[in-house]
């Protein structure tokens, strides 16, 4: 488990990681070089609507490595999605009914406390989705909420893991995947969104959703699919990720039930 940040068991917080070596000392400059390429930039729609601040900046300097070239491919990437589907992003916030279904079922969670490299945790148990709201609802709730912690800089620096519980989802709830959407999901999250997925779990998953993930296998980038765990009905294998000092009891963690009330009332605060 050498991989692993450390504790500093006294005041029992996580030790930071070095810096890695694309992350400069001095930020500025790449933000100036990044401001710089927008403005010289002929898309006049990206550089006369898309916001330029400096936090702005640095969300999306992180999520490709202070590359600037990479970056402003995913800042017009991340805008002309947006553009594109309009329909996702209509009533955006947590108010919306949909969105609010989504997040008092848990879709997703994020847990109060980093994995031991100091990513931000999320988790989503598939069993909890009753179909009344869509799979777009989900991604909606997914979407406002990475928003959300993609303003928080360690987050961006860090990188998020993902866990989906899939345990008892039934065969009747998996005819509600259906492709076109995931395959949205995957454009928005992979190419269009500034932020760094170091892990993804499946738990617990049944033949018909490993039928369904197989669907869209062609359309995750190598580093993703790299990036994908599927454990089954071995938590032991997802505790060798992700410590189960963190993580609720209902995945074999040390913590009581999620509550999904927590994150819904920090994203309602928050926005």
């Amino acid at each position: 488990m050498a991989e692993f940040l450390q504790y500093d068991w006294r005041p029992r917080t996580i030790i930071p990681e070095p810096l890695s070596k694309n992350e400069p000392i001095d930020k500025s400059t790449s933000i100036q070089a990044l401001r710089t390429v927008i403005q010289q930039s002929k898309d006049l729609e990206l550089k006369n609507n898309i916001q330029q601040d400096d936090r702005t900046l640095l969300k999306f300097l992180y999520a490709r490595k202070f590359n600037i070239p990479d970056t402003f491919l995913l800042l017009q990437n991340y805008y002309w999605y947006r553009k594109k589907n309009q329909i996702i992003f209509k009533d955006f916030h947590c108010e919306a009914a949909d969105i609010k279904n989504a997040l008092e079922c848990g879709l997703p969670g994020v847990l109060s406390s980093k994995d031991r490299k100091g990513r931000c945790v999320l988790i989503l148990n598939a069993t909890n989705w009753d179909c009344s709201y869509s799979l777009i609802s989900i991604y909606r709730s997914i979407l406002l909420s990475l928003e959300f912690l993609s303003n928080d800089i360690h987050n961006q620096a860090r990188g998020f893991v993902v866990i989906v519980d899939w345990t008892e989802f039934s065969f009747r709830q998996s005819t509600n995947l259906k492709p076109s959407v995931l395959k949205l999901m995957i454009e928005g999250l992979q190419d269009c969104f500034p932020a760094r997925f170091k892990g993804i779990h499946f738990i617990g998953q049944p033949w018909y959703v490993e039928a369904a993930l197989t669907i869209i296998k062609p359309f995750l980038k190598e580093k993703i699919k790299e990036r994908i765990f599927v454990h089954g009905n071995n938590l032991s294998t997802l505790h060798d990720y992700v410590h189960k000092d963190i993580l609720p009891a209902e995945l074999g963690g040390e913590q009581p039930s999620y509550n999904p009330e927590t994150w819904l009332k920090t994203l309602t605060e928050g926005t």
